[in-house]
């Protein structure tokens, strides 16, 4: 029904992460490390970040060193930072391996859209920054919730579910396998109805869409920005959307953008997606 393993467990790479206790110029590559050092109460020591960092509020008041997949290795240093911490998705290559050859100690912590990987980045980021404890404390609270949050899915419902990226003049780029959305969707309780067509994002053909038959739609909430905004919207109006039980019944469901980047909010974001789907069999 769901793919969800909860075998959590203290990694070793985690609990021998050097530490680097006083490190206080800390440059924070991805939203949900940004958001998980903040959360361990260490987010004075960072001075700056990228641009999917924008939780909490405060750190867009600092300098921003470019998209994390399209970093500039001079701008990163440009800063003076005597600590990188960053997901292992960061690039490109050439800038990552810019980054490390300027000595400064890095931080890489795995990308992955599981509950064992926002435990595990918990206890590597803690350890890191000195705050082991915390980390730790963090990341049993995390799995405490985490199965909670099983118990409950295990109790259904179990929806068919199609996650639009945006709406291209009628055609979707919707989410497969391997991304934030599925995994979402999986702690959720949700069958991504796409999972196992393709990895990653893809348009799809209306043939696809009506075939798959969803349940909902999921979607990110609005951005407040129009251009972003613009690409999401009318996407029950698809007729290909209407042929299907989501089409049919209005079932659109939004989500904050964290709800793709598995951090802090992980566990609470997917309990309220699942109780969003639980309402939709009332």
């Amino acid at each position: 029904m769901i793919r969800l393993a909860l075998a959590f467990c203290a990694l070793p790479f985690a609990a021998m992460a050097q530490p680097w206790p006083d490190a206080s110029r800390i440059v924070s590559i991805g939203g949900p490390v940004t958001e998980l050092i903040f959360a361990l109460g260490a987010g004075d020591r960072v001075i700056a970040r990228d641009t999917t960092s924008t939780f909490p509020a405060e750190v867009e008041a600092l300098p921003d060193v470019g998209y994390m997949r399209q970093l500039s290795a001079e701008g990163v240093l440009s800063v003076g930072p005597d600590l990188i911490v960053t997901r292992d998705t960061a690039g490109p290559i050439e800038a990552m391996e810019s980054l490390r050859a300027a000595r400064v100690p890095m931080v890489e912590v795995a990308d992955g859209f599981t509950p064992e990987a926002v435990v595990a980045a918990m206890r590597k980021i803690g350890a890191a920054l000195g705050l082991e404890e915390a980390g730790e404390t963090m990341a049993r609270q995390a799995e405490a919730d985490f199965a909670a949050l099983a118990e409950k899915v295990a109790e259904g419902p179990s929806p068919r579910v199609m996650f639009v990226l945006s709406n291209q003049g009628g055609r979707l780029n919707v989410a497969g396998a391997g991304t934030g959305a599925d995994g979402i969707i999986a702690l959720a309780g949700g069958i991504n109805v796409m999972a196992d067509a393709f990895d990653g994002y893809r348009i799809v053909s209306d043939e696809a869409i009506v075939t798959a038959a969803p349940d909902a739609i999921v979607m990110m909430e609005s951005t407040g920005n129009p251009d972003t905004d613009d690409l999401r919207a009318g996407v029950m109006d698809v007729p290909a959307v209407i042929q299907t039980p989501a089409g049919q019944a209005g079932a659109l469901i939004r989500v904050p953008p964290a709800a793709l980047g598995f951090g802090p909010r992980t566990a609470r974001l997917a309990q309220d997606l699942h109780a969003r789907f639980a309402a939709l069999e009332r």
